[in-house]
């Protein structure tokens, strides 16, 4: 669930339920609960209904990954989109499209046309929907609270996914076994009712008109620009792709795990992914106190830890309750890393670019689930089920001690953007498309001191490309050594006028650190050189070529 901070409730919430307390926030909160609910009655009749149409772990496997390889495509995007449009609107389109596909599966359902291929089809279908709706929702947060209450917003969201897990595949199994596959994908379907109304009621300020707005090719490059820029949120990748990698297994063969090891039906089956659920809730409640124990690294390793510790056990196939009372521990665990990554990306993004660095996030966390129940499925169709888990925990163990080195962004920074940057003068006004434009700013440092700047100005690289630079540099003058050049190419006016907006104040802050070492009588001199094209000075007759 993010766009404009200005139109936030100003009033800090407290506590770990503080957000709660602004209405907006609530009503939207406890709408996506019940849309969630829907969405995983769905996805375990989907799960439940695939085993009884094949016994094979790779139709499994091709169900699992149908619901995820959307989002990997087609996250990022969805993140532009949900950066430029109205993403209240967007919302409303995206749940009307998966109410399609729900009650799609109803009437295959009820007719009996159910089959493999339809079923990987329409979850698929609603993968998309998945797709656009992730970064969206998640990108909605600071427009609903204060950004003293990101944090705790961002681990509420995870508490409602949680609690929709432990209402929606018990529910799901019940429905199922008790009414059928139509009824219980109806059940979806009323769901999203409850969704759309609340977005229509959501009194939402409408975008101002803005003159820089970005279009969608030109966001695509500018989120990605950011994404190749953006070291700490390199390391939150990172980290998410192999943890998800390999804890995937377990929730890729936890459909064929119930039905064959364990003996289950859906019913149980709806139950074991209810404890899931109930597990999450007791480690949202438990969160804070964790979170005053242990750093984000800390609480990442633990995660991985109890994880593949479940894994092994569940490999054993143990007795039905102990695996209910693993997989509640699973819950707690997962809810930890879950929250532990998104909050760690959310707190490093600033507005402008937050719904493409979340699709991002998104894509990564849902391509190294999608990869994970490919490569999982096809292990255990060659070693076993037992075995595949057994691998999986053996590498979830290891894989956490060692990324533990490498350590998670504090996320620490004030992102507001600073505005501080003034307008850069013209003689005439300059077309928004025209360019590339070069930025040349021209310093004076001593020389002894130049290793020391050269340093400062190395980390103000990053915010340059981050910005908008697609390329940059630093140069000496040779007949004047003291003299220092640092110039970057943007791919058109517009997008450094956007440059100009998008400054945060801690770049604001290491820019001033920067200054510090410039020693001119005036501060650096600025210039904007435009690129232009020679051959539209030309008139026909110095065209011309003599023979």
């Amino acid at each position: 669930m993010t766009k404009n901070m200005e139109t936030a409730p100003q009033a800090p919430a407290q506590g770990g339920f503080g957000p709660l307390r602004q209405p907006v926030f609530a009503v939207l909160w406890a709408a996506s609960v019940l849309g969630n609910t829907g969405t995983f009655i769905r996805d375990v009749a989907s799960s439940w209904l695939v085993t009884d149409l094949s016994d094979s772990p790779a139709a499994v496997a091709m169900v699992q990954a149908a619901g995820t390889l959307p989002i990997f495509l087609l996250a990022i995007p969805a993140g532009v989109m949900s950066d430029i449009l109205d993403r209240r609107k967007f919302l409303i389109v995206i749940q009307l499209g998966l109410a399609a596909v729900s009650a799609t599966l109803v009437a295959l359902s009820y007719s009996g046309l159910l089959s493999v291929s339809s079923l990987v089809a329409l979850t698929f279908m609603g993968g998309i929907g998945a797709a656009l709706m992730g970064p969206t929702w998640q990108s909605i947060v600071p427009e609903l609270v204060p950004r003293e209450s990101l944090k705790s917003a961002v681990a509420l969201n995870s508490l409602g996914v949680n609690i929709a897990r432990s209402i929606g595949p018990a529910a799901g199994g019940f429905l199922l076994a008790a009414f059928g596959a139509a009824l219980t994908y109806g059940i979806d379907v009323l769901s999203y009712i409850f969704v759309i109304a609340a977005l229509i009621w959501w009194p939402r300020p409408r975008d101002a008109d803005d003159a820089l707005s970005e279009r969608f090719f030109g966001a695509f490059r500018a989120g990605l620009r950011y994404t190749r820029a953006s070291r700490e949120l390199h390391i939150v990748l990172l980290r998410a792709a192999i943890f998800f990698a390999f804890s995937s297994s377990i929730w890729t063969l936890l459909p064929l795990l119930a039905r064959n090891n364990l003996g289950g039906d859906a019913r149980f089956y709806g139950f074991l992914l209810g404890a899931v659920g109930v597990g999450a809730i007791a480690g949202a409640f438990l969160l804070p106190t964790l979170r005053r124990r242990f750093d984000n690294d800390g609480l990442l390793l633990r995660a991985a830890i109890v994880t593949s510790i479940v894994m092994m056990i569940l490999s054993f196939a143990p007795p039905q309750w102990i695996a209910i009372l693993v997989l509640v521990v699973l819950g707690g665990a997962w809810i930890v890393a879950l929250t532990t990554l998104n909050g760690a990306a959310q707190a490093i993004l600033p507005n402008w670019v937050r719904g493409r660095a979340l699709a991002v996030y998104l894509t990564v966390f849902n391509g190294a689930m999608a990869a994970g129940s490919i490569g999982w499925g096809a292990v255990a169709q060659a070693v076993g089920i037992s075995t595949t888990l057994q691998v999986g925990a053996v590498g979830l163990f290891l894989i956490g001690i060692v990324l533990n080195r490498i350590k998670l962004p504090a996320g620490e920074a004030d992102l507001v953007p600073s505005n501080h940057w003034p307008e850069p003068l013209t003689a005439e006004p300059v077309e928004h498309d025209r360019g590339p434009v070069l930025i040349l700013i021209e310093y004076r440092v001593h020389k002894e001191q130049q290793a020391e700047f050269l340093k400062f100005l190395a980390q103000l690289s990053a915010e340059r490309r981050r910005d908008g630079a697609y390329n940059w540099g630093v140069t000496e003058d040779a007949a004047d050594p003291e003299k220092i050049v640092e110039w970057f190419l943007v791919e058109s006016w517009v997008e450094h006028l956007r440059q100009h907006k998008r400054v945060s104040k801690a770049d604001a802050d290491l820019q001033q650190e920067t200054l510090k070492y410039h020693v001119g009588p005036e501060k650096p001199v600025v210039r904007h050189l435009l690129s232009t094209d020679a051959r539209r000075n030309l008139t026909p007759e110095n065209n011309s070529q003599k023979p």
